[in-house]
């Protein structure tokens, strides 16, 4: 199994932070939630039940909630930084990505974009004092349902505070009326953060059937990401699969979470999975899309995997080797001044 310095590279900031301290948050923002109970609260700010939850729809309605709660530059930066913090204490996770869409934080332009952003690297900066040993940036998300516009003032404040400890640029989201969404739409997008130096990552391939095998070949011809988040559905597609590998795109699996959210059946689904990635030699990280969420944490990912024989003590260091050294944040660090 994999020691010290892990890398988490796939967490969303709306599952990342402890349900007490969404609950305090909430409290002194004066939120009124659906609820005054707090283990009713945490059951709504979880996957609570062990079976998971019957599809991505409803993932997306428990992150309305956190995300609510996180709408303002005090709970971003309190989030940010409990977040990092957490991960180090609790994993002793030393490369740490976080995502999140700032414009589903600020309550629709109630609050300042800018504000929202710059509290978040607030938080990253006071981490960043109390963890040295962790290597910690922030990735700013699109959204499959936002206007063309709307994604490109997203990306436009990534190259903004790219200098602050914004590392890359990410979309997700549901697709508008639940068809086939077609990336080449964000193509003009990622090529500006791209050429900005910013890392792109994009969700793709976590469900969708044929189309999601059809939009995670989009994504790899169009837009040429560094990474791709989840991407399971390749594992269908030798082609696909030759073309991932060709292009140096490393996939960011969550084992935890595609089981919770019925993208994958059951264990021998994902062992199947890696199993398919790795005879095709495939690049691969490992993540838990949000560990407070999803009430799990990286080493448990580790664990899940080496007890059901998706991937050997070799292969899950391999993996974390890959995911230091695939962040975005090594690679800025990196970069010539």
């Amino acid at each position: 199994m994999v020691a010290d310095g892990l890398a988490e590279l796939h967490t969303h900031l709306g599952g990342s932070v402890a349900s007490d301290i969404m609950w305090s948050l909430a409290h002194e923002q004066g939120i009124a939630l659906p609820t005054r109970d707090y283990w009713e609260f945490d059951r709504m700010v979880t996957v609570s039940d062990p079976r998971g939850v019957p599809d991505l729809d409803s993932l997306d309605r428990i992150y309305h909630l956190t995300e609510l709660i996180q709408s303002s530059p005090l709970a971003v930066e309190r989030s940010v930084h409990a977040a990092i913090g957490g991960a180090y204490r609790s994993q002793q996770i030393t490369t740490l990505e976080l995502r999140f869409n700032p414009m589903k934080r600020n309550r629709g332009g109630e609050r300042d974009l800018d504000h929202i952003i710059l509290a978040a690297i607030r938080g990253l900066d006071r981490a960043s004092l109390e963890y040295p040993q962790v290597r910690a940036g922030l990735i700013l998300m699109m959204d499959r349902t936002f206007s063309a516009d709307q994604n490109m003032v997203v990306v436009e404040k990534a190259i903004r505070y790219a200098a602050r400890g914004i590392v890359g640029v990410d979309i997700a989201g549901p697709r508008p009326g639940g068809d086939r969404y077609h990336y080449t739409q964000i193509r003009e997008h990622v090529d500006l953060a791209r050429d900005a130096g910013l890392g792109v990552t994009i969700h793709v391939g976590e469900e969708g059937g044929v189309h999601g095998v059809e939009e995670v070949a989009e994504v790899v011809e169009a837009l040429r990401p560094d990474r791709i988040g989840h991407g399971i559905l390749a594992a269908r597609d030798p082609e696909l699969m030759s073309a991932i590998r060709s292009s140096d795109i490393t996939l960011e699996i969550c084992p935890t979470s595609n089981l919770l959210t019925k993208a994958l059946a059951d264990e021998e689904a994902v062992r199947e999975v890696f199993r398919t990635f790795v005879e095709h030699g495939v690049p691969f990280t490992i993540a838990t899309d949000g560990p407070e969420m999803m009430r799990t944490h990286l080493r448990d990912e580790l664990e899940l995997l080496h007890r059901i024989g998706a991937l050997d003590d070799d292969e899950l260091r391999a993996a974390n080797e890959r995911g230091h050294e695939a962040s975005f944040v090594t690679r800025r660090a990196h970069a010539p001044v």
